[in-house]
């Protein structure tokens, strides 16, 4: 019996920060040395991967620190004259202003069992966003509290511990195949991918195309 959902938020709840690392990417493409804008994005992909992989425990840092140094090395790496600071801004001012998705906030409204948000996220970012949104979780965990990024189990097992529930009682929901899925499934939570741009679903994949939709899966209805 489900007993509470586990929620991401960026690309479950409120859109990604997609339209502004497309800004950003366009500012080092025209200060920069690139012919393809492409490669800006890979580069600066590949480089916060490989630092958001490693820092966990004793080597945590926050998600901002992990923006800004990766977007450091990315413009100095195309030889780009903007301004690290002020391009990171606007992430910043994104993800604690972000667009909400339509269905979000009704989700919010009738889901019949307690909705915490569990996301890798910087605590006092996330906090003024559902703020902004006037959303009401139970609770909120994010990697800053527990050190650890999705998909390491980490961040969902102190979700759990915090709340006291078990993993069989928990419904995990996120867009992400790796963070959100792998990462729930990886300590026993049972996942529903939030699939809105109609991707390829793998097997053994729950999905849904919204969040209302999450009422019409098998783990329950209202």
């Amino acid at each position: 019996m489900v007993k509470a959902v586990f929620l991401d938020f960026y690309g479950t709840v409120v859109h990604e920060d997609g339209e502004v690392i497309s800004k950003v990417s366009q500012e080092i493409f025209n200060t920069g040395k690139v012919k393809d804008k492409s490669e800006i994005g890979s580069y600066w992909w590949n480089e916060f991967q490989t630092a958001f992989i490693s820092a966990y425990g004793d080597d945590f840092e926050t998600q901002r620190k992990l923006e800004y140094q990766s977007l450091s090395k990315t413009i100095q790496h195309f030889n780009s004259s903007a301004d690290a600071e002020s391009l990171s801004s606007l992430m910043f001012e994104h993800w604690i202003k972000p667009p909400i998705f339509e269905e979000a906030k009704r989700f919010f409204e009738i889901c019949p069992v307690s909705i915490y948000i569990v996301s890798n996220i910087d605590r006092d970012d996330i906090l003024k966003a559902i703020e902004f949104h006037g959303l009401k979780p139970m609770g909120v965990f994010t990697s800053e509290d527990a050190k650890s990024y999705k998909p390491r189990k980490e961040l969902f097992e102190f979700a759990l511990n915090s709340t006291g529930l078990s993993a069989e009682c928990v419904v995990h929901i996120g867009d992400s195949l790796s963070s959100d899925i792998k990462g729930a499934l990886s300590v026993g939570i049972n996942a529903i991918w939030v699939n809105r741009s109609s991707k390829e679903i793998p097997e053994g994949v729950s999905a849904v195309g919204n969040l209302l939709e999450v009422y019409d899966t098998d783990f329950f209805k209202i």
